[in-house]
């Protein structure tokens, strides 16, 4: 039977916790601890209760080397304001039995970046897919894997995964972790259960009609949970850079936008399966154009599939945002992964806006709303638009799979599903 947290006496008991501390950090700050803020229930918990932590967490992909730039070292001070008690750190995360093993309750140990070591992600280093050795070393590095995962559990009594945004990563620390505790001593974190509670509200209980926004630059790297999502909601926007892939699709001058053109094929498909399903589909009808990629390149609106050589679409166009907020009025399930536009520029970011208050009035009007993804929730929180959503996701990739209903292997490993 599955553990759950909130049963679990952490008295005296080491947790090893899997977090997703993956924060961004500019000239030294983090420039946004939603991630450490979504942890502090569960690590609050267990510190309540009488046991200490051991953190474990990765940061941006420094593919097996020690990167200071990628340092955990660098979030300490906010971690232990954050929980109102020191953190201590060890600095390598495959070398730190002594200070786990010293800790006393209450107590909080941070290790060093996880993926310093190439076993984390469990890809075989310095050789190419296509090589003849490939097999061979992918072989020894899930051996290796194991072993890494082995001695990070040796650190602790009994393991927490609270990590949602790589829990769609079969990784050391994340899945293949949990198979040195038993069913009683391995559970989801609080926020975990938050996730795959907001997941099933969105998916198992979908209260009608339910609208998608999708944004963001490439058709393919949404194709799936577009296709997915086109059986399952009554409306669709999308937005961002893929506009304009699907007008050149209808063979639409889109100057030098973003563009994919080997996927022209696909936006096509896109359409006539929302067609084939009864879903309508939204797509921007005009853009806020610049002439240069800056905050204050001069602007112009054009169609969307009428844009002159040298200018390219940086935003959703005034009529698009209409089109889009009067979409989503009156929708009760909302699901939003992916800006309209340039949003980290501020002259470019009326499109998102736009639609963060349409889903914000859609939501005090009794909507259930998701924002998921990195971009979708720094959208948020740049509009002061935080507390007028149902719930936010710290999960990007993680988010967009469970939605396509695929396995999670962090969630399997405890859950068994």
């Amino acid at each position: 039977m599955q553990q759950k947290i909130s049963n679990y006496n952490f008295a005296g008991k080491k947790a090893l916790v899997r977090v997703d501390f993956n924060v961004p950090i500019q000239d030294g700050k983090i420039t946004d601890d939603t991630r450490i803020r979504g942890a502090l229930p569960t690590l609050k918990l267990i510190l309540g209760q009488g046991g200490s932590l051991i953190l474990m967490s990765h940061m941006g992909k420094p593919k097996g080397k020690k990167k200071p730039e990628l340092s955990l070292s660098q979030i300490v001070d906010a971690v232990s304001a954050a929980l109102g008690t020191p953190v201590k750190f060890a600095p390598d995360c495959a070398d730190a039995s002594e200070a786990a093993a010293a800790l006393k309750p209450g107590e909080v140990l941070l290790l060093e970046n996880l993926r310093y070591y190439p076993e984390e992600e469990g890809k075989p280093v310095g050789i190419d897919k296509e090589d003849p050795a490939y097999d061979e070393a992918k072989k020894a590095m899930k051996a290796s894997q194991k072993e890494f995962a082995k001695k990070l559990a040796s650190y602790g009594d009994c393991y927490v995964n609270d990590a949602f945004g790589t829990a769609h990563r079969k990784h050391a620390s994340t899945a293949v972790i949990a198979d040195y505790f038993d069913a009683e001593n391995k559970m989801l974190g609080l926020l975990m259960e938050k996730e795959v509670n907001a997941v099933d509200a969105v998916l198992g209980n979908i209260k009608r009609p339910f609208i998608a926004i999708m944004g963001g630059s490439k058709v393919s790297s949404k194709i799936g949970i577009i296709e997915n999502l086109l059986g399952k909601v009554d409306k669709l926007i999308l937005c961002g850079g893929m506009t304009y892939t699907f007008a050149k699709a209808h063979g639409g001058e889109i100057g030098k936008s973003i563009v994919e053109l080997d996927k022209l094929d696909v936006a096509l498909g896109v359409e006539e399966l929302a067609k084939k399903n009864g879903v309508e589909l939204f797509l921007a009808p005009d853009a806020v154009c610049g002439d240069d990629f800056s905050n204050d390149a001069n602007q112009k609106i054009c169609p969307a599939n009428n844009i002159p050589d040298g200018w390219e679409g940086m935003d959703a166009g005034p009529e698009a945002r209409k089109i889009f907020a009067n979409a989503i009025k009156g929708c009760k399930t909302i699901l939003w992964n992916g800006p309209a536009g340039v949003f980290e520029f501020d002259n470019f970011c009326g499109g998102s806006r736009a639609i963060g208050e349409a889903i914000a009035e859609a939501t005090a009007e009794g909507a259930f709303s998701l924002i998921g993804g990195g971009d979708s929730v720094a959208c948020v929180n740049k509009f002061g638009l935080a507390d007028k959503v149902s719930y936010i996701s710290t999960g990007g990739g993680a988010l967009l799979e469970a939605i396509e209903g695929k396995t999670l292997p962090g969630i399997a490993a405890i859950c068994g599903e």
